[in-house]
């Protein structure tokens, strides 16, 4: 396995073709509900807030912060996007920004492009957005620090839901020269860690636009708002 300091982008050759095709129909299709879906979830004032997100990861991915020597990590940004702006239209800000990084930047190989779609901006979304929803409704998660929490718990089980989603891939068609059980060592390892950056920065943000407007939020519609903004 070709081991970067990216975090969870796979370049090309990491798993072998069927193992790809077979991933970028599934991204395909968990793409296409979300553009359905996400109608929903939308409306003249969180449209914005979208482009916004998507911006908001497309940058933070730029930025590494260091894991281990040699290692370093980024923000996923799957929770985060989901508890702001809904987990389908999450799933489109993720997709969005894979695929300019990926035909723009050769951030993650084009051939890998379904993989990383499925690991981070459908995985990713779905793990941490479950996880903010199962949370929701203790008390605490209606106050700023029990908020904050919530979105690092989210953030943390988005990423190792994305690494699972690449072991996966690994163990159905690894091209690489590493076995099953190295690969997962090492990326449940270096992910477990990289989980505690991505929780603390989806906490600080979440944090910080629940208290300045806790109606753009996704995840606290219908909530108490003033007592998170309190």
């Amino acid at each position: 396995m070709d081991v970067n300091p990216v975090a969870m982008h796979m370049s090309d050759g990491i798993v072998n073709a069927p193992a790809s095709l077979l991933f970028g129909v599934i991204a395909i299709g968990a793409v296409a509900v979300a553009a359905v879906r996400a109608r929903s979830e939308l409306d003249e004032r969180t449209v914005p807030l979208a482009g916004l997100v998507a911006a908001f990861v497309f940058a933070a991915q730029m930025v590494n912060f260091p894991i281990l020597p040699g290692v370093s990590g980024h923000l996923l940004g799957g929770a985060l996007a989901a508890i702001l702006v809904g987990p389908y239209t999450g799933v489109l800000c993720l997709t969005i920004v894979l695929v300019v990084q990926a035909l723009l930047f050769a951030d993650g190989g084009v051939t890998a492009l379904g993989t990383n779609i499925t690991n981070m901006a459908v995985l990713g979304v779905a793990a941490g957005y479950a996880v903010a929803v199962a949370l929701r409704p203790m008390p605490a998660a209606r106050r700023p620090a029990g908020l904050a929490v919530l979105a690092f718990l989210a953030g943390f089980a988005g990423t190792l839901a994305a690494a699972t989603g690449f072991v996966i891939e690994y163990a159905m068609g690894g091209a690489g020269s590493g076995s099953l059980g190295a690969v997962a060592g090492y990326l449940y390892g270096t992910h477990a860690l990289i989980g505690v950056g991505e929780g603390v920065i989806t906490a600080a943000t979440v944090a910080a636009v629940a208290r300045a407007r806790p109606d753009l939020v996704y995840l606290l519609r219908g909530a108490r708002l003033r007592e998170v903004a309190a």
